[in-house]
């Protein structure tokens, strides 16, 4: 079977042929587990389940490897006291060498059982409350993890710059969203709060370097029995600017649960701001991008959107 969907230009190949292959050659006391693709994939991997307990991920584009790598290299490090509190973190079984014409390294991680935030998440102030006190521990104790001596190239990457340098691509982000046909938001008011963004210094400026996953929001969190249980993704993370960190707050919690989370991080109101501006503009890039190709992630970056726009309606 090879799965036909593209969302990238220069979309890798894969298909399940070539993943068996891989799986029996460079895991061979796998080679007799089933092998199947998951109906919805990620945008940066093509994930398929292997037996019932494995997640085997390959990269979609050429460079991709280099974040796999980086995640096996370094979230084991960094999560140990995350474990602690009792949030897990995918363990990652394999990291496997590219073959057969693929030319990106690839992974297989253990599998992580637990529900989309959106299936509670709105249910009580109290879930929101929960979710947000966990989230933000999730960031304090990644922001209090040790630097390398010498920083890997991998862990440096745009949403760890000052804003601002994200400047250019959200004002062509904002362009390309009005030629979408019915396009839900008001991107003349979308314009004008990011402007305001920009004039603030902070923006300007990043922010002593300290560790950041990069994209905590509702899709890279599952939870059970009413708390958060783990984070996923740590493809992305790096070193520089955490602010990034908090745009997932105008995903996943109403105004009151936002108030709760910035409290937990003591995050200063600049900083805040930031946050906010960094969760229009992903948003932003989302749509840009996805708009016909990912309407499930588009959803779920449109609730982003609205909320940061009325929050600053109310202000």
């Amino acid at each position: 079977m090879r799965l036909v969907t593209r969302l990238h230009a220069n979309e890798l190949e894969i298909d399940i042929g070539l993943v068996r292959r891989l799986i029996d050659t460079q895991m061979p006391k796998h080679a007799h587990k089933p092998l199947r693709a998951l109906k919805t994939s990620g945008s940066t991997n093509r994930l398929f389940w292997l037996g019932d307990d494995m997640l085997v991920r390959l990269p979609r584009q050429p460079g991709g490897g280099d974040a796999v790598v980086k995640e096996a290299r370094w979230v084991s490090k960094l999560t140990v006291e995350i474990g602690d509190v009792g949030i897990c973190v995918p363990e990652v079984i394999y990291v496997g060498t590219p073959d057969f014409g693929f030319s990106e390294s690839w992974s297989v991680m253990a599998w992580l059982a637990g529900d989309h935030p959106s299936t509670w998440l709105h249910s009580s102030m109290e879930a929101q409350t929960a979710l947000a006190k966990d989230l933000a521990n999730v960031i304090k104790i990644l922001r209090h993890q040790p630097l390398p001596d010498k920083i890997d190239p991998t862990l440096l990457w745009y949403r760890g710059s000052a804003l601002s340098e994200f400047n250019a691509a959200t004002l062509g982000a904002i362009e390309t969203c009005r030629d979408i046909p019915g396009f839900p938001l008001d991107l003349d008011l979308v314009a004008d709060v990011w402007r305001q963004a920009m004039d603030l210094p902070r923006s300007h400026v990043a922010a002593t370097d300290a560790w950041y996953h990069a994209d905590l929001v509702a899709e890279n969190l599952l939870v059970r029995d009413g708390r958060l249980h783990a984070v996923l993704d740590w493809g992305v993370m790096g070193v520089g600017d955490p602010t990034v960190d908090l745009h997932g707050a105008w995903e996943l919690f109403g105004a009151d649960a936002r108030a709760v989370f910035q409290a937990e991080l003591s995050v200063s109101e600049e900083d805040w701001f930031c946050g906010r501006a960094w969760a229009l503009g992903i948003a932003l890039s989302c749509f840009a991008y996805y708009w016909d190709t990912m309407p499930e992630r588009c959803a779920d970056r449109l609730i982003m959107a609205r909320a940061v726009l009325d929050d600053v309606r109310s202000h």
